[in-house]
């Protein structure tokens, strides 16, 4: 009996361990790769749109655009945040810890961008050739 007990027991505290490691082996890296893998999507497709209005864009005058992004990635939230300070021109997406940085080709040197967003609602694009 006891060598019964004793054994149901190990394989007990060897099942909770086993819990606690598929949490994290199969559920939060594949959650945490989708989340980088999409937010380089998300940067691209975001610099490809500041890239266009800054190829259009007039001399004079003011041009806006609109767009959509994903509302949530893998069930949450995220931050977009567009940074031309150092003369690098990057898209950075984060969440928590998982960040991921798209460069803007093309106009780095002579256009800044700054600007941050969510996913949540419309977003917009904004050139004024003022620089206001």
């Amino acid at each position: 009996m006891i060598e019964y007990v004793t054994i149901t027991g190990i394989l007990v505290v060897l099942l909770v361990i086993t819990m606690f490691a598929v949490n994290a082996v199969f559920m939060e890296g594949p959650a945490n790769k989708l989340a980088y893998h999409s937010f380089v999507d998300i940067g691209n497709g975001l610099s490809t749109r500041v890239v266009d209005v800054y190829m259009i864009a007039p001399d004079n005058g003011t041009i806006a655009t609109e767009f959509d992004i994903p509302d949530d990635v893998a069930g949450q939230d995220y931050a977009v945040d567009l940074d031309g300070s150092g003369g690098d021109q990057v898209v950075m997406i984060s969440r928590g810890d998982i960040r991921s940085r798209i460069a803007i080709a093309g106009i780095g040197a002579t256009m800044g961008v700054t600007g941050s967003t969510t996913g949540g609602g419309i977003n917009r694009i904004v050139y004024n050739s003022s620089g206001v």
